[in-house]
């Protein structure tokens, strides 16, 4: 996503889950500062890296809540709500991409002002799966592309002062750059509209339905027993730029970069949010982005 798409962050994320112990997420042995040369981007004062230490991760957790739970009113389980974490189980699997604002004074940690959770393919199959499958049926969409890696983007949030172009930009840098490490294939990942009611957002729905399904071997459809139409209006009363008007800024930006959306939405009660998935094969990304990222990912390398 580049800044002349986005006007603010909204999140990637699931359903809750039940929260872990604080320990399970705390206990990861802290581990040594990396070297500078782990900086995947920079602009200015800003900086893109993964997490180095359990400390940092603590406190993305904490940003996430800032966002989703003082600023957006998700519900989180008591004991997350205690501790102010956005924390679940797959806090302890995933690598979690960071901007830090390298002028502000203090330990790393107190400099995160922007986060995005990112699990690869290999990891999740050796833990619990992808985090989306809790809502989508995306065992289905990996089984038909064995040759193929996928990463899950989730969790992603910027404190309110940073949405700007720069934070944008970086974190899209941190995700291609993690990706051509990686060798990542695809990446998908649910984006969110505010609230339970998909109604509310026929005409965009019912846009991406029409115009951007991910259909033949990337398919992939909301879980049954959660399953909302998505085809709320019909093709011929759809107007595009109404349409592309009414999307939260994330899935405006997805859509420009060449993802496509499944079949079906999702509400989930606990974030007050209607979920769709979004599926972006990395052949798939538009040549403007590559060109402008850089196809090795030095556009804001060091």
């Amino acid at each position: 996503m580049t800044i002349e798409i986005l006007e603010s962050v909204s999140a990637l994320r699931t359903m809750s889950v039940p929260v872990p112990s604080p320990a399970i997420v705390r206990a990861r042995p802290p581990r040594e500062a990396a070297p500078a040369s782990d900086v995947l981007g920079r602009i200015g004062p800003l900086e893109t890296r993964i997490a180095r230490t359990a400390s940092e991760i603590d406190a993305a957790q904490a940003l996430r809540y800032k966002v989703f739970v003082e600023e957006m009113g998700a519900r989180v389980p008591a004991g997350a709500a205690l501790l102010g974490r956005d924390i679940d189980g797959w806090d302890a699997v995933c690598d979690h991409l960071l901007v830090l604002d390298t002028s502000l004074l203090g330990p790393s940690e107190a400099q995160i002002v922007g986060t995005y959770r990112l699990l690869r393919q290999d990891v999740a199959a050796a833990a619990d799966g992808f985090y989306s499958a809790s809502e989508f049926l995306v065992d289905p969409l990996i089984a038909r592309h064995p040759g193929k890696r996928f990463m899950e983007l989730g969790r992603s949030c910027v404190l309110p002062s940073y949405r700007t172009k720069r934070t944008v930009e970086l974190l899209w840098q941190g995700n291609w750059a993690y990706a051509l490490k990686h060798g990542i294939d695809a990446m998908f990942g649910c984006a969110s509209f505010p609230g339970t009611v998909p109604e509310h957002h026929a005409l965009a729905l019912s846009f991406l339905h029409h115009t951007v399904p991910a259909s033949g071997e990337w398919q992939v459809k909301a879980r049954p027993e959660l399953y909302r139409v998505m085809d709320l209006m019909p093709v011929e009363a759809i107007q595009a730029r109404a349409a592309l008007s009414a999307m939260p800024p994330l899935i405006k930006g997805y859509l420009r970069i060449g993802a496509m959306v499944g079949d079906g939405a999702v509400v989930d009660e606990a974030f007050r949010t209607t979920d769709i998935l979004v599926v972006l094969p990395i052949t798939n990304i538009a040549g403007r982005y590559l060109n402008y990222y850089g196809a090795d990912a030095t556009r804001f390398a060091l």
